[in-house]
């Protein structure tokens, strides 16, 4: 499987288990998480990419894929990513570099699907 398979199949088989819970509190942030990223005064595109730098700067791996994924299929360009890359290894410094590394693999093979 590929990096991109594996990555989703495991974040939907891993959200089903937490919302199967029932717990009221993780479903509302859930559905907050899901609305804040849909169309609103910002684009879904303008806010993925917000999430992606974000994501970088906190060093999140899973985040920073899901916003790579997202940004794909809303049709951001290579050069738009690698500004996101630059700005989040300025805002968080050269710790964000082995991210910038493996956010850079993802969105090659991203790419090459």
């Amino acid at each position: 499987m590929s990096q991109i398979k594996d990555f989703n199949a495991y974040r939907e088989k891993m959200n089903k288990v937490i919302l199967a819970q029932d717990n009221k509190s993780l479903k509302r942030f859930f559905s907050l998480d899901h609305q804040t990223y849909s169309e609103g005064a910002l684009s879904v595109k303008t806010k993925e990419l917000l999430g992606l730098v974000a994501s970088m700067v906190l060093r999140c791996d899973d985040c920073i894929k899901y916003h790579l994924g997202t940004a794909y299929e809303e049709g951001v360009t290579t050069e738009e990513v690698y500004e996101v890359f630059a700005i989040a290894n300025l805002v968080g410094g050269s710790i964000c570099i082995p991210h910038t590394r493996r956010a850079a693999e993802y969105w090659e093979e991203l790419k090459a699907q």
